[in-house]
């Protein structure tokens, strides 16, 4: 049986090397998130015994902290990451600005997540996300979230880098997959959300063929989720409240 604990990195704070969030608009796919639910929710939903209290956030943008669960031999945890994923390789950290989603059809041969992708999966949590639709020349924003608002959990992968100073940022992707048909005249592609009996597989380090991970990787049913469209205000990601998923 899993283990299960909360905890968080040791390493230097996740801001040193965050790049300012302004910089980014809806340019990439996935690119915004939602985790209102309280720690009591979460626990429950993921089988933990405790988790520390987290703000909700209505408009999470990438280089910012995000809400994981790693896998570490027979035990499980909490940790938050940074949202981006910085391969060791990189020669600095502005590199994970643009590595915020991996496709899962091509994420077991490219240089930058293959390694991770055998090794280093995590479940990112959230219970919502936005995409934009293009409107007579303008970006509609649209939320999507499962119909009974429980949290939920993206495929995500994780790496480790370390600074030229001997600072380390643990840092983490999204995979995206085909959209399914609720997505589907938003946008062509969708996050990976994940179905609970997968949790254990996705998590585990011991299974590292693509074979047997590729299948997980589908698109999440539609009929299990709701989409609205929302204000301009999740625009700019400054904007962080509940204003951000009230339907127009």
């Amino acid at each position: 049986m899993t283990r299960i604990e909360s905890g968080s990195t040791s390493h230097q704070p996740l801001a040193t090397h965050q790049l300012p969030i302004t910089h980014y608009q809806n340019s990439f796919m996935c690119g915004r998130f939602t985790l209102s639910q309280p720690a009591e929710a979460i626990a429950s939903t993921f089988q933990l015994s405790l988790i520390p209290e987290i703000a909700p956030r209505y408009n999470i943008a990438p280089t910012q902290p995000v809400p994981t669960i790693l896998s570490e031999g027979d035990r499980r945890r909490f940790q938050m990451l940074r949202w981006g994923l910085i391969p060791s390789w990189a020669k600095d950290a502005s590199m994970g600005a643009k590595m915020i989603n991996a496709r899962a059809e091509t994420v077991a041969e490219k240089p930058t997540f293959r390694s991770a992708f055998r090794r280093r999966r995590c479940l990112v949590v959230a219970d919502g996300f936005y995409e934009w639709q293009s409107q007579k020349g303008k970006k509609q924003p649209f939320y999507f979230r499962l119909q009974d608002g429980q949290p939920f959990a993206f495929a995500g992968l994780w790496e480790t880098w370390q600074a030229p100073d001997g600072e380390k940022i643990d840092s983490c992707t999204l995979l995206t997959t085909t959209a399914n048909s609720l997505l589907r005249s938003v946008h062509d592609r969708m996050p990976v959300i994940l179905k609970p009996e997968d949790y254990n597989q996705w998590l585990d380090p011991q299974i590292q063929e693509p074979d047997e991970l590729q299948p997980l990787l589908q698109p999440y049913s539609s009929e299990a989720m709701v989409s609205y469209p929302v204000s301009t205000k999740v625009n700019k990601p400054t904007n962080d409240s509940l204003e951000c998923i009230d339907s127009l």
